[in-house]
């Protein structure tokens, strides 16, 4: 039972959301061409902690993506997150990118295969089973026309702005959706579940997962 602040900045998405009891009770968010989380961050932060009527010193941890994804995006999630967390004294907890798209999407069947762009033919990817049981380890590869060709007899969801260039190389009989992007909404969901098994990062020495 814990009132959390949840940070996801690791695309363009800047997205911020209070949890209680594992359900989102305040969400504030913002996509734009460019990266504004310097800009925004901070001013969600607040809003949605006076949406939620809650003050920091209610706050019982605070739970950030981690990564993959853009290097100053989580920079500035890790670094804010970090901050309120070593000045209230309370827990600091961390979900991955991925998982954190994945809880976006459903599917009744088949796989879904988050992607997150990573520059050129690139991206930050893993697959998950309908069950939402990651099935493989995070990892950055190069798409080419023979990517995913073992799952080309299956039902496959494809879900992040990776999505659009596996829309263009791959040929394979997917279903793409690019315009789904990492959210702080559901992220209490899982930061919750963290909060009460005491999985808390170590403040002072906790760094965005990095491929490059």
């Amino acid at each position: 039972m814990a009132i959390i602040l949840n940070i996801e900045t690791s695309t363009k998405n800047c997205s911020v959301s209070i949890s209680k009891d594992g359900n989102c009770i305040s969400l504030f968010e913002s996509k734009t061409k460019n990266y504004s989380h310097s800009e925004n961050l901070h001013v969600f932060i607040k809003k949605s902690l006076k949406d939620a009527r809650i003050k920091f010193s209610n706050l019982n941890a605070v739970c950030v993506s981690r990564g993959p994804g853009s290097y100053t995006g989580l920079r500035i999630g890790v670094a804010s997150a970090k901050g309120i967390c070593y000045v209230l004294n309370i827990p600091l907890l961390s979900i991955d990118t991925l998982t954190v798209i994945s809880k976006e999407m459903n599917p009744d069947e088949g796989f879904l295969i988050p992607m997150i762009d990573a520059n050129r033919k690139e991206v930050y990817t893993t697959v998950f089973d309908s069950f939402g049981k990651m099935l493989c380890p995070i990892e950055a590869i190069i798409l080419n026309n023979n990517s995913y060709q073992k799952y080309s007899n299956k039902k496959i969801h494809l879900i992040g702005d990776g999505a659009f260039k596996a829309l263009n190389v791959l040929k394979l009989d997917f279903e793409y959706h690019p315009n789904i992007i990492p959210s702080a909404k559901k992220m209490g969901e899982i930061s919750e579940k963290l909060f009460k098994q005491k999985k808390n990062e170590n403040i002072l020495f906790f760094e965005p997962f990095y491929f490059k």
